[in-house]
C-alpha cells in the first residue's frame, strides 16, 4: 500500500491559508474523502486568544475538523517539541484512518520540527533566554548573531542574523553544554517524518497586495474586539510578560493599555510588525527547496488539477 498523502500549506501572515485550506479540504469531501486540517500556528494554540491570532472559530470551520488549536492557557509553555508530537500522534491517526491530512499554517519552526525533527538537546532553561532576550533588545538580533557565530559558525551560517528564536537555543545550547550545536548535531541527527507522501504548497502574494492585506486585517481585528479580548485576558491575570502576550497584536494591545501609545499608534505598531513578520516568514520560505509556489488569487480548478496528480 502506497503511503497517506500530507498536503502541507504554508505562506505570510494573511495570504489567505485557511481560506485555500478548506477550499481543498472541501475537494476531497466531494470525493468521498474525509479529510482533516491540522493547524502549525504558534499562536493559535492558546485558548482565548481568537481575535489576535485571527483564529477560525467552530462555524467558521464548515464542519472540517481543525486540530492543534486551544491546546494550553495563556501562561502555559508549549514548545515546538510539544507541537510536532501531537501533530505526529494525528497524523498517525489519519494515516491509519486513510485519509489525507491538510497541515496548514506559518510557523516555519513548527513545520521544521515536524518534517525534519528537532535536536533532542538540553531543556529549555528560561532564565537564561530571557538574559539573552534582553540583550538582544538592547544590543539588536544581530549583535547576537555575531557572536554565535564566534562560538559556533556553523549554526550561525544556517541561522538567518534575524532569527532570534534559533539564536538564543543555539546559545543556550553553548552555554549549558559548552558544545556548539553544530557538534550535538552531528553526534545526534534529527529524525525526519517518516510514512508520508509531503506535497508543499507556499502561497505567494506580491508584496504591495500582501501589505494591504495585512493591513486591513489588523483593522478588522481591532474592530472584532482585540482590545476587549486584552482586557479579558489581563482580567484573568495573563499579563504582558508571558511568551503568549507578547505574540503580535497583543503586545502592542498591552502598551496600549498601559498607557504607552493611544489607538491609533497601536494599530500602526501592529500593522508595521506584522509586515515585518511576513518578510521573515518569506525569508525562511525562500529556503525551502521542496516548496511550490502558488497565487492565492488562481483558480481552484488549476490547484485542484495539480494537487490531484500528487494525490
Amino acid at each position: 500500500m502506497s503511503e497517506p498523502p500530507l498536503l502541507v500549506l504554508t505562506g505570510p501572515t494573511a495570504s489567505g491559508k485557511s481560506g485555500w485550506a478548506l477550499e481543498l479540504a472541501f475537494r476531497f469531501r466531494e470525493k468521498g474523502l474525509q479529510p482533516e486540517i491540522l493547524s502549525a500556528d504558534s499562536a493559535q494554540v492558546y485558548r482565548g486568544m481568537d481575535v489576535g491570532t485571527d483564529k477560525l472559530l467552530p462555524a467558521e470551520r464548515q464542519g472540517i475538523p481543525h486540530h492543534l488549536i486551544d491546546l494550553v492557557e495563556p501562561d502555559q509553555d508549549f514548545s515546538a517539541a510539544q507541537w510536532a508530537a501531537a501533530a505526529r500522534e494525528a497524523l498517525a491517526r489519519l494515516a491509519r484512518e486513510h485519509q489525507p491530512a491538510i497541515l496548514v499554517g506559518g510557523t516555519g519552526f513548527y513545520l521544521r520540527a515536524l518534517l525534519r525533527g528537532l535536536f533532542p538537546g538540553p531543556a529549555a532553561d528560561h532564565a537564561l533566554r530571557a538574559r539573552l532576550e534582553k540583550e538582544a533588545l538592547l544590543k539588536g538580533v544581530p549583535a547576537l548573531h555575531d557572536r554565535l557565530r564566534e562560538v559556533d559558525p556553523i549554526s550561525a551560517n544556517r541561522i538567518h542574523p534575524n532569527d532570534l528564536v534559533r539564536i538564543v537555543r543555539a546559545l543556550e545550547v553553548f552555554e549549558l553544554t559548552g558544545e556548539p550545536l553544530s557538534r550535538h548535531f552531528e553526534r545526534q541527527p534529527r529524525t525526519s517524518l517518516a510514512g508520508f507522501r509531503v506535497f508543499r504548497l507556499g502561497l505567494e502574494v506580491p508584496r504591495p497586495e500582501l501589505y494591504r492585506r495585512i493591513n486591513q486585517r489588523v483593522e478588522i481585528m481591532l474592530a472584532k474586539g482585540l482590545v476587549e479580548e486584552v482586557k479579558g485576558l489581563r482580567a484573568k491575570g495573563y499579563g504582558p510578560e508571558l511568551k503568549s502576550q507578547k505574540i503580535i497584536g497583543y503586545r502592542q494591545v498591552h502598551g496600549y493599555l498601559d498607557g504607552q501609545h493611544d489607538l491609533g499608534r497601536t494599530k500602526e505598531l501592529i500593522q508595521r510588525d506584522s509586515r515585518h513578520y511576513a518578510r521573515r516568514q518569506l525569508t525562511w520560505m525562500r529556503g525551502e527547496p521542496e516548496l511550490r509556489w502558488l497565487n492565492p488569487d488562481s483558480d481552484p480548478e488549476s490547484l485542484w488539477s495539480l494537487i490531484r496528480q500528487f494525490f
